[in-house]
């Protein structure tokens, strides 16, 4: 009989996969018998399902910032009191930037191998249009407001108040002033680092008790989150956009299991099954939350627990891809860009493919790591290579499902980055 930490771990993360296939199956099985137009049916779906998810959404935002800080901050400290920072973040932001690039690259290869555009006909494009014109304008408003990738971007990122960027969960505002912090700390003379380091790790330990308590409410939570969409989701749109899903999804599912685990594999000598096996819980979170906000407590704690990633290099590396590391967001970004360019009837060179992937990383970077957060970043691709904005309103109807999807590669990539950077600095466990 076996009882330790680590079955109860592995114990956690099955009931996490089950409380996932339940809600999906049962969403399921009501949208096929009562139709998403049961008014029972959303009312239970909108009001009790969706509600206990977004009880355990609020619980895992609710501790968000504290990890953030606490974790980028003391990694920090640690790495730069062993003049190994500059090392650690070239070595993290390359690795990002690679994959991310690859990524993107593949969603263009996959969209122009089978072209999911050409299935579209005028007929099913007016309907979509006309179905998600309203969620469209929004979305092209939030794109003109935020004003895409530019300088007022990146001078963003250096907050005005760091206490402001925390209450608004700007996450790139925080992770600029935690690395800075954890920079100064690791200079200070050790009598004064000690008690101050012991005061972080202090509230660490406590965000992290927090976040063992909020996941004991991730199967349910879970189970309804996903049994929401499921049951909502209508089965003619999926038939409309089939072939569209078909090559986002598979794309998505190359990038997860084949890329990410043979990357794995390669260079951190994780075997994929290791890597899955031990990860299950993380996927089960990023796929129903479809946040990488929101999954990063989770994140933190299986790199550290299953893979015994050192908490400095976890700390400063998993923030960072949170918010940074966007895999499976820029494939998506451009499957969509090059899908409705076959739709619209335009046929992209070589060339501007190459900027599509370009600005696919780079938008990335600035998506917000929550549900829907790279829409607007879209638009500000498609307006670059005379995409009609409006035609986002082909997509939008599937939206969440895809978004659900494509959270698994982000937050799987944040932990295979760890991985990587861990066995280069020969600081990873056999």
């Amino acid at each position: 009989m076996s009882d330790g930490p680590a079955d109860r771990k592995h114990g956690a993360a099955t009931w996490i996969f089950v409380g996932l296939l339940v809600g999906a199956a049962a969403g399921i099985a009501c949208n096929a018998w009562v139709g998403p137009a049961d008014p029972d049916l959303r009312w239970f779906a909108t009001r009790v399902a969706a509600k206990a998810g977004e009880l355990f959404l609020r619980l895992l935002f609710m501790i968000v910032v504290p990890v953030v800080f606490t974790s980028l901050a003391l990694g920090v400290a640690g790495i730069a009191g062993g003049r190994g920072l500059g090392r650690v973040g070239a070595k993290t932001i390359g690795w990002f930037v690679l994959t991310t690039a690859f990524a993107a690259t593949l969603g263009i290869v996959a969209v122009d191998l089978f072209r999911p555009g050409d299935a579209v006909t005028p007929e099913v494009k007016a309907a979509l249009l006309e179905a998600s014109k309203a969620e469209a304008a929004k979305r092209i408003e939030q794109a003109a407001a935020s004003g895409g990738f530019s300088i007022d971007l990146l001078l963003s990122i250096v907050p005005r108040n760091p206490v402001k960027a925390a209450a608004d969960t700007d996450l790139l505002g925080l992770i600029f002033f935690a690395l800075l912090f954890g920079i100064a700390a690791g200079k200070l003379p050790e009598e004064k680092r000690r008690p101050l380091v012991g005061v972080l790790e202090a509230l660490y330990e406590i965000s992290t008790r927090i976040i063992g308590w909020a996941m004991k409410l991730a199967p349910i939570g879970v189970a309804g989150l996903v049994f929401e969409k499921s049951a909502l989701f209508g089965g003619s749109l999926f038939s409309a956009l089939g072939a569209y899903l078909a090559v986002a999804l598979g794309a998505l599912a190359i990038q997860q299991f084949v890329v990410l685990g043979g990357l794995a594999w390669l260079f951190a000598k994780v075997p994929p099954t290791v890597l899955f096996r031990k990860s299950r819980a993380l996927m089960a979170t990023a796929f129903s939350t479809s946040s990488s906000n929101a999954t990063l407590p989770t994140t933190l704690a299986t790199a550290q627990n299953e893979f015994k990633v050192p908490a400095d290099l976890a700390g400063f590396v998993l923030p960072l891809g949170a918010t940074l590391n966007m895999n499976g967001t820029a494939l998506f970004e451009g499957v969509v860009v090059l899908f409705l360019a076959q739709v619209s009837g335009l046929e992209l060179t070589l060339s501007t493919q190459v900027l599509v992937v370009v600005l696919s990383v780079l938008t990335a970077i600035g998506a917000a790591g929550v549900p829907g957060g790279s829409l607007p970043l879209i638009v500000t691709v498609m307006q670059q290579v005379e995409i009609p904005p409006e035609m986002l309103a082909l997509v939008l109807g599937v939206d969440r499902l895809v978004d659900m999807a494509r959270t698994v590669p982000n937050v799987t990539g944040d932990l295979v980055g760890a991985l990587v950077v861990a066995r280069s600095e020969g600081r990873l466990p056999p």
